[in-house]
């Protein structure tokens, strides 16, 4: 708890001081120190402020204040008369295992071994540049499964995980990577928002180590904030590889801030990082200190006039410290100014910002001033890597360059993209059929089994219809979804994925968007609702919010299964092209409708193509293939959850209502269903059994296929043969096949367009925060889907 949740007559050890930088030394002078025990006497008229007992005096404190110290309530019951145990009167004070002073009596044995826990418990802030290592850093440590992307905007929200080291325990949170602390994207707003409302105990500054001088510029940023910090120095082993020299330690005691070289990759050097932790911690390294990020005269000038009037308010700066407000409020920072007009003195403090950016700018005329802190900010990065950097006398040509000099040309970008897409689509295709026939054999063995030893019954027909027929119709895809994530995977890590964007942009540009909208559909191959939240990496609302809506059409890992089935039974001779028309198709789609959209509802976007181009990285073996089982894990949790659920569903609707058996002219409730709503769906060549498959399919694609499973399994040789095969079977009613080519192909783009499951739904209705929004999606893409299949449909009958 916190000190200011303390109630009038309670007492508490003090755990820890959560402030920053001139309140957390004033505080701990006076006495607030880990150990002492406080006790609230009494509340002002109006609550505020509050007088504690501390060491024997009485202090006062704002609750703002007291909401920055962590306390431990004490169990009264357990405290002796005048705190003074009964063997030693003259003793006050006795030593934790930690060698932390409690006082003596304060909390029984419970109290104290509770005390020392939470003591040991260290909460940390991993802040970085995108592609940084953040979130290597943080599964190394943490042990989670996060993926890693070599690319901006993997990490959309914050991760937290938790692991013990030296004796205390971690409690990790891997924050979004931002280039600085302003208020220009989303991923800024959400890192500054952490560090005001969770106050971290220590922040790692993760850093490139192949790319310091830009890197460094948030770490200015956050010596201005003066939280307790160190430096992960990662990807050390490019530096070493590149010929360069740095003396990190100089570095750090130049800066103020303990610098550790790791290699998050490997596991180099992460355990002399949490060494370090510790030490900053609990106060024992040497080289912390504050050291100012030096501007210019004429900066240093009007920044201390206003960083003095921000002092002498208590209201505002407890939750930043004052030199970065007045940074920020120079740079005309937003949100800082929002956070000043809190203060009752607001109109004097942006009376005094305004005097000062007119003193400003009389001095500099034409100059911006967020570009003259710039300059000066990254003049002293500048100048501290000359001090410790010695860069090699060649630089030589890297494998970055070359490649690029290929990858993104005019003559071979396009094609050589294409055919990686169509490569990727093949081998998952083709490879992939190997291991799904003998999961397929399996599954036939396992239901001829249950058919020959089980008793006629409700429980037979459930078990080889329903589970063995609608799972098992599934499962058998797994392989083929493994792979495509395993390309995905190789081609985020390795850097290729920010080039495609790149040499997208004109393209994306003509249908109003730009290339950093590109990352985000071509994460939909794998899952629309990640691709959707990786849309928050885009800055102009009106881009993200047409990136969003047309994400959808981007083919995800649910829909490969229809694909295979209906791509492998009908269109074998030409598999890949039709597996690479389908995903273009979704692509052609999505281009139409984003210039539709921008034409029509949103205002042209000038926003500029910013993005990073990470230096290309061989991905390890172990991450694309702990990605891929990572993904495959979550599709197998999918069979025994709601595909389990789904094709019991769909089999009890099926199966009854039991007296169909005896009168044949009486439909199963599905089949009603199916009937219903036929025909709507009858002009597209759809059997009522495929319109109760998209039906199903509307929460979760995945339905669709076991859907199709439970419903063309119904007599024993039905159950011996491949999905496929019942497929193409003539049906008794009709003397016809449901499925032919026509019909397949037109089921396959109705699968693609129409409405997203809901899980992706609702995705887009948080992103955009309006509902209306997924609203549009479900009906427009609906329409889009019937109109593209029905013309399928017909074009496929005249050949």
């Amino acid at each position: 708890m916190r000190l200011s949740d303390l109630k009038t007559g309670e007492s508490a050890v003090i755990v820890k001081i959560l402030g920053h930088g001139a309140f957390r030394k004033r505080v701990m002078e006076m006495g607030f120190v880990k150990g002492r025990k406080i006790t609230a006497l009494l509340a002002a008229p109006l609550r505020d402020p509050v007088k504690y007992r501390l060491m024997n005096y009485e202090v006062s404190l704002r609750r703002t204040e007291a909401s920055l110290i962590e306390v431990m309530p004490i169990n009264v019951s357990s405290v002796k008369e005048d705190n003074r145990p009964e063997k030693d009167a003259g003793s006050h004070l006795a030593f934790a295992s930690d060698h932390t002073m409690v006082d003596d009596g304060a909390l029984d044995e419970h109290s104290h071994g509770e005390f020392v826990g939470r003591r040991h418990t260290i909460n940390v802030a991993l802040i970085g540049n995108p592609n940084c290592g953040k979130t290597s850093l943080f599964n190394i440590a943490s042990g989670a499964k996060e993926h890693v992307g070599n690319y901006s905007g993997v990490t959309v929200d914050s991760k937290t995980g938790t692991f013990r080291h030296g004796g205390y325990t971690f409690n990790i949170v891997d924050l979004p990577g931002t280039y600085s602390l302003s208020a220009y994207s989303p991923e800024e707003r959400y890192v500054r928002t952490y560090l005001k409302d969770h106050n971290p105990d220590v922040i790692v500054n993760v850093v490139d180590a192949s790319n310091l001088e830009r890197n460094l510029y948030l770490t200015t940023e956050l010596i201005d904030m003066d939280h307790s910090m160190v430096i992960a120095l990662n990807m050390y082993d490019e530096l070493r590889r590149s010929g360069a020299v740095l003396d990190y330690e100089a570095l750090g005691n130049m800066i103020g801030v303990p610098v550790v070289p790791t290699v998050s990759r490997t596991g180099e050097g992460v355990d002399r990082l949490f060494d370090t932790i510790i030490q900053v911690y609990e106060g024992k390294n040497p080289v912390v200190r504050h050291v100012h990020v030096k501007l210019s005269q004429d900066l240093e000038k009007s920044l201390s006039e206003i960083k003095d009037a921000l002092k002498r308010d208590k209201t505002i700066n407890q939750q930043f410290c004052a030199r970065y407000l007045g940074i920020k409020l120079l740079e005309r920072d937003a949100e800082i100014e929002e956070l000043v007009r809190e203060s009752k003195k607001a109109d004097e403090l942006l009376a005094l910002r305004n005097r000062q950016l007119e003193y400003l700018e009389r001095h500099n005329p034409g100059e911006d001033i967020s570009s003259l802190i710039a300059d000066d900010k990254y003049g002293f990065i500048s100048g501290a890597l000359a001090e410790t950097m010695k860069q090699p006398q060649e630089q030589a040509v890297s494998t970055t360059h070359i490649l690029d000099a290929f990858v993104t040309s005019r003559l071979f970008g396009f094609p050589l993209f294409l055919c990686v897409m169509a490569f990727i689509f093949w081998f998952t295709f083709f490879i992939g059929a190997y291991p799904a026939d003998w999961i397929q054999e399996g599954i036939d063995w396992l239901a001829a089994f249950v058919k020959e030893n089980m008793a006629p019954g409700p429980l037979k027909d459930l078990l080889a219809n329903g589970v063995i027929g609608g799972v098992g119709g599934v499962i058998v895809f797994l392989p083929n979804i493994m792979i495509l994530f395993f390309f995905i995977s190789f081609m985020e890590d390795s850097g290729y994925m920010a080039r495609a964007a790149f040499i997208m942009d004109k393209l994306m540009h003509k249908i109003g968007l730009h290339g950093k909208s590109f990352i985000p559909l071509v994460m939909g191959f794998g899952c629309n609702v990640p691709a959707v939240m990786a849309c928050r990496a885009i800055e102009s609302r009106s881009s993200k919010i047409i990136t969003v809506l047309i994400t959808p059409f981007m083919s995800c890992s649910a829909r490969l299964p229809v694909y295979v089935l209906l791509i492998g039974t009908f269109f074998s001779a030409h598999a890949a092209l039709v597996f690479l028309g389908m995903y273009l198709l979704g692509a052609v789609v999505a281009m139409v409708t984003a210039r539709m959209l921008r034409r029509f509802f949103f205002k042209v976007d000038e926003t500029p193509f910013v993005m990073e181009l990470p230096p290309y990285r061989v991905p390890t073996m172990k991450t694309s293939l702990r990605h891929m089982w990572w993904k495959g894990k979550q599709y197998l949790q999918k069979m025994g959850g709601i595909i389990l659920v789904a094709s019991v569903i769909v089999w009890a609707l099926d199966y009854f209502p039991l007296g169909n058996a005896d009168d044949p002219s009486r439909d199963s409730y599905l089949e009603s269903v199916g009937k219903t709503v036929q025909p709507v769906m009858e002009p597209l060549g759809c059997s009522w059994q495929g319109t109760v498959a998209i039906v199903a399919g509307i929460p979760a694609k995945e339905i669709v296929v076991s859907t199709l499973g439970v419903l063309y399994t119904g007599s024993d040789e039905a159950t011996d043969q491949a999905l496929s095969t019942r497929l193409t079977a003539l049906n008794p009613a009709t003397g016809e096949p449901d499925f032919t080519p026509a019909a397949a192909l037109a089921f396959m783009i109705f699968i693609l367009l129409y409405c997203p499951c809901l899980a992706t739904v609702v995705a887009i209705v948080k992103e955009t925060g309006h509902w209306g929004y997924g609203a549009f999606t479900i009906f427009y893409n609906t329409a889009v889907a019937w109109i593209l299949a029905f013309a399928a449909y017909r074009i496929m009958l005249l050949f």
